[in-house]
C-alpha cells in the first residue's frame, strides 16, 4: 500500500469518502504498470465528477444529510464485504488502537460531505471544486499544529500563493459573498482535518481499520443526524439514487485498483483532473459560467497545491535517506 504519510488525493468528499485503501504495498514487478494506475486514477476522477452531479440533482430536491445517509448505508455494506476479504477480515479491522479519533474522523467526513451538498446547490459544482482546491495547503498548514510536522518556508509561500488564488476567486470588495462559498471552503477546511486524522491514526492502525472505521462510524454518524430527516424518494429519484451509489462503488474500486498498481505521488497530479470534468460538467449540463477570475485562480490554487505536495514527497524521501 501507498505511505500512510502521502496526502489524500484531491477529491471532493461528497463524492468520495476515502481513507487509504485497504491493499497490499506496491511490489517492483507493479511499478512496471503506473501507466494504467494513472488511468484509472483518471476515470476515478471523472467518476466523482459525476458523482457531485448527482448529488447536486438531489440536492435540489432532498435535504442533503438524506442524500448522504443513503449513500453511506450503501457504503458501509461495499466497506463490510471488501474488508472481510483482507487478512483478519472484520476481526482485525474492528480493532483499532484509536477507536475517538477514528469515530471522530468519520463523523468530520459525514458533516463534510453534507455540507458539500449545499454548497454544490447553493454555488455549483465549478465555485464550489474551485474553491476546495485549496484543500492541499490546508493540510500543509495545519500539519504543524496538529500533527506537529516542520513546515519550510517554501510551502508556506506556497500556500500563501494559493491563498491569492482563493481571493481572486471570491473577488472580495467586487462580488457579495455567497454563503456557498463559505461552505466551500468549510468542506475543504474540514476534509484538511479529516487528511490529518488520517495520518495520525496510521501511525498505530493499519489502512484496512481506517478504512473500516471511514465507512462505519460515517454511516452510524449520519444516521443519527439525518434519520429525523427520511422521506420517500419520488420514484424516478430513486433511480438517481441508484445511479449515484453504483458511482461510488465503482469510483472506490478503481480508486483501490489505481493505488495498487503505482504510487500515490505518480497519481496525485492526475487526481485534479475531477476539476476538469466538474467544470465540463457544470457549465454543459447545469448551464453554469466558467469565470475568467475563477479559471485563473483555480490554476494558482492547483498549482501551489501541486508544489506543496512535491515538496511533502521530496521530504519523505530525504528523510529516508538519512
Amino acid at each position: 500500500m501507498p505511505d500512510d504519510q502521502d496526502p489524500l488525493p484531491y477529491a471532493a468528499s461528497a463524492a468520495a469518502a476515502a481513507a487509504p485503501p485497504p491493499i497490499p504495498p506496491v511490489t517492483q514487478g507493479a511499478r512496471d504498470r503506473t501507466g494504467l494506475g494513472i488511468l484509472l486514477m483518471c476515470a476515478t476522477s471523472l467518476i466523482f465528477a459525476v458523482q457531485d452531479a448527482f448529488s447536486r440533482v438531489l440536492g435540489s430536491e432532498y435535504p442533503p444529510v438524506l442524500i448522504v445517509m443513503l449513500r453511506y448505508w450503501v457504503f458501509a455494506l461495499f466497506v463490510i464485504a471488501l474488508v472481510s476479504r483482507q487478512p483478519g477480515g472484520l476481526r482485525r479491522a474492528i480493532r483499532t488502537r484509536r477507536p475517538k479519533t477514528q469515530i471522530l474522523r468519520g463523523a468530520i467526513l459525514v458533516i463534510e460531505a453534507t455540507i458539500m451538498i449545499e454548497a454544490f446547490v447553493r454555488l455549483g459544482l465549478v465555485g464550489t471544486h474551485a474553491i476546495f482546491t485549496a484543500y492541499p495547503l490546508l493540510v500543509a498548514a495545519l500539519s504543524g499544529p496538529i500533527l506537529g510536522e516542520k513546515v519550510g518556508w517554501r510551502r508556506w509561500t506556497a500556500i500563501g500563493v494559493g491563498f491569492v488564488g482563493i481571493l481572486i476567486i471570491l473577488r472580495p470588495g467586487r462580488t457579495p459573498l455567497n454563503l456557498g462559498a463559505g461552505m466551500a471552503f468549510a468542506c475543504a477546511l474540514l476534509f484538511a482535518v479529516y487528511g490529518l486524522l488520517t495520518r495520525h491514526v496510521s501511525r498505530d492502525d493499519p489502512a484496512q481499520v481506517s478504512f473500516f472505521w471511514t465507512g462505519i462510524a460515517g454511516a452510524v454518524t449520519v444516521t443519527i443526524l439525518g434519520i429525523r430527516e427520511w422521506e420517500w424518494l419520488a420514484p424516478a429519484d430513486w433511480i438517481w439514487m441508484a445511479l449515484l451509489c453504483a458511482c461510488g462503488i465503482a469510483s472506490h474500486w478503481l480508486l483501490i485498483r489505481a493505488y495498487e498498481l503505482a504510487e500515490a505521488s505518480a497519481l496525485q497530479p492526475f487526481a485534479y483532473t475531477q476539476l476538469v470534468w466538474v467544470s465540463v460538467i457544470g457549465v454543459t449540463v447545469f448551464a453554469e459560467v466558467l469565470h475568467l477570475n475563477v479559471a485563473i485562480g483555480a490554476a494558482i490554487v492547483v498549482a501551489a497545491g501541486l508544489f506543496t505536495l512535491w515538496r511533502a514527497r521530496q521530504k519523505s524521501i530525504d528523510a529516508g535517506r538519512s
